[in-house]
């Protein structure tokens, strides 16, 4: 890249109120990334583009006036309109035919000529910092990542428990680490997957037993609530707990005392409980497999940790701080790898279902293929990931009965018609053949206000 490379931070004047709140992140090439908010019903970007509502990208790939991007009240959304730019534009991959036009929502990828940038749009761009949460504790710039600092921030110093809900390799137990750490709590942090606890010993492995209360029982153990005395319990996979034993940890938590196996009496203790899952537990709720008293009680403060896909923005610095991680794990202080814009473009428009696990599989297998200060090309990234992923084919299906198409992503005014005539986020999940967890992310990227009986 040529030194005259730099970011011109934007100048834009609101012509009229837009009714969702968006931005620009850049966020390739490293040295031109920045953010640029959108005031107003278009801006445009590109090189050196004329008019008071731009946003500058100096980049010799990048048109003079490149892209625009427009607000339509009517359908209540964004499109993104190539200007006729030189080197072209790609949304999510896909591009753009010269003076082309695309709808664009929350986590879009654009690509102006080689410069990548991500779209976000939503309540969230709302939400201040959270200047007492450790940004290397919970790092990145998304607006969605933002978000989950400020409800860290507003949770940490409560006593009450905690429920941090995210997919598998979100970083939960990242979370889970600095509400402790903000907590104020003397005691340490205990954590336990409550996936790997013994079926059989689960009671005693969590609140502990005396000699000869059992079979094997050959020692008094303290039990795990007494060993975070004064800290904080962390249960890791909470939606595996054995449903019998829901009501004593229930009970602990209300009472704040254990009673170990064999033991005449409880114990006192002081302990704060932060749980955490994958699993949606109201789902697990109404099937009969997680009680409802429990999960209210865990859930009086809860974090949502979202998927990569919902935090784009920050791909790329987690590609490039897993890579050092990686590096110091091995004793190498080498240059990083340096991403060609096609290799950039592949990894934001990943689906990433593995999140922050998936990045950790590419950087080790990168590492063994990719010297060290090297560029990235599309063609060194894996199959699995640059491949479209091919769905199983249901044994009980017959092979020349073809799948029923889910139905297209609706807009945020199709959604909000939907919301009020069906009047729940239940109803609506069933209209649409997407699960509720989905209807509730649409909702919150898009500020709509949930059903009051929700």
């Amino acid at each position: 890249m040529s030194d005259d490379r730099t970011v011109t931070r934007p100048v834009m004047t609101p012509s009229r109120a837009v009714a969702d709140l968006a931005r620009i992140v850049v966020v390739h090439p490293p040295e031109l990334a920045g953010a640029a908010r959108i005031d107003g019903p278009r801006v445009v970007l590109g090189r050196n583009p004329e008019g008071s509502a731009t946003v500058a990208i100096t980049h010799p790939t990048v048109s003079r006036s490149h892209l625009a991007l427009e607000w339509e009240p009517a359908r209540r959304e964004w499109i993104a309109a190539d200007l006729g730019s030189h080197n072209g534009t790609a949304v999510d991959g896909r591009p753009l035919t010269s003076g082309g036009r695309a709808p664009i929502g929350d986590g879009a990828v654009l690509r102006l000529g080689q410069v990548l940038a991500v779209f976000e749009a939503g309540k969230r761009l709302q939400t201040a910092e959270a200047p007492g949460v450790d940004r290397e504790a919970i790092p990145g710039d998304a607006a969605a990542t933002c978000h989950v600092r400020a409800q860290v921030a507003r949770a940490a110093r409560d006593p009450s428990p905690v429920l941090v809900v995210g997919e598998t390799g979100t970083g939960k137990e990242l979370v889970t680490a600095e509400l402790h750490r903000l907590s104020g709590r003397s005691g340490r942090l205990v954590a336990v997957n409550c996936a790997a606890l013994s079926r059989e010993l689960v009671e005693s492995q969590l609140f502990g037993h005396t000699k000869g209360s059992f079979t094997g029982a050959t020692d008094t153990q303290p039990g795990l609530f007494r060993a975070a005395q004064g800290g904080t319990l962390f249960l890791d996979e909470v939606g595996e707990l054995p449903l019998d034993l829901q009501p004593k940890l229930l009970r602990a938590i209300q009472t704040g005392e254990v009673h170990a196996v064999g033991a005449a009496q409880p114990v006192r203790v002081d302990v704060r409980v932060v749980a955490a899952t994958n699993r949606d537990l109201s789902v697990e709720v109404e099937a009969g497999r997680f009680r409802r008293d429990l999960y209210a009680r865990l859930a009086l403060w809860e974090v949502r940790v979202p998927p990569l896909r919902e935090r784009r923005a920050d791909l790329l610095g987690w590609v490039t701080r897993l890579h050092h991680r990686w590096m110091e794990g091995r004793s190498r202080r080498a240059a990083p790898w340096i991403l060609s814009s096609e290799a950039a473009e592949a990894l934001l428009v990943c689906a990433w279902p593995d999140n922050l696990r998936g990045v950790d599989r590419l950087i080790h297998e990168l590492g063994s293929a990719v010297a060290d200060g090297a560029t990235v090309s599309l063609a060194d990234l894996p199959g699995w990931l640059t491949e479209p992923r091919r769905a199983e084919p249901d044994p009980a299906t017959p092979a020349e009965v073809p799948a029923v198409p889910r139905p297209p992503t609706p807009s945020k005014a199709e959604l909000e018609a939907l919301l009020a005539e069906t009047g729940s986020v239940r109803a609506t999940a069933k209209r649409l053949g997407r699960d509720r967890r989905q209807i509730y992310r649409w909702i919150e990227a898009h500020g709509l206000r949930k059903p009051e009986e929700e």
